[in-house]
């Protein structure tokens, strides 16, 4: 059973910063990728950042020089540092992983429960 948890959402003012954790804990073998993801009502999901394997990093481009994601690969954790946050950035957000439990299985996919970001005055 392998579990994704997030921490670090709350309410936060225009132009102020937060910081993002997800840990994953469980069964694994390998996590291919590990990234954020961000939803608003009405709105699809939409990728905010995300780091493989390799240690490579994609941005979405309304997110670029502001935020930054990081991991910990001893500790299977993400972090994305959030800098410069404007209302627009208010939404839920959540963790995922692509997630390879043993040497032998293939990869899937899971999600965090998301935490919330509010970035009001």
């Amino acid at each position: 059973q392998v579990q994704l948890v997030e921490s670090g959402g709350g309410l936060v003012q225009p132009g102020g910063s937060l910081r993002l954790s997800c840990s994953v804990s469980g069964s694994i073998f390998r996590i291919n990728v590990m990234g954020w993801y961000r939803q608003g009502p009405g709105k699809q999901r939409e990728l905010v950042a995300n780091i493989i394997s390799s240690g490579a990093t994609n941005y979405a481009d309304s997110v670029k020089g502001r935020f930054t994601i990081s991991r910990d690969i001893s500790k299977n954790t993400v972090y994305l540092q959030m800098s410069g946050l404007k209302p627009e950035d208010t939404d839920v957000y959540y963790c995922n992983a692509n997630i390879r439990p043993t040497m032998s299985s293939l990869g899937y996919t899971d999600w965090g429960q998301g935490t919330q970001v509010t970035v009001s005055s």
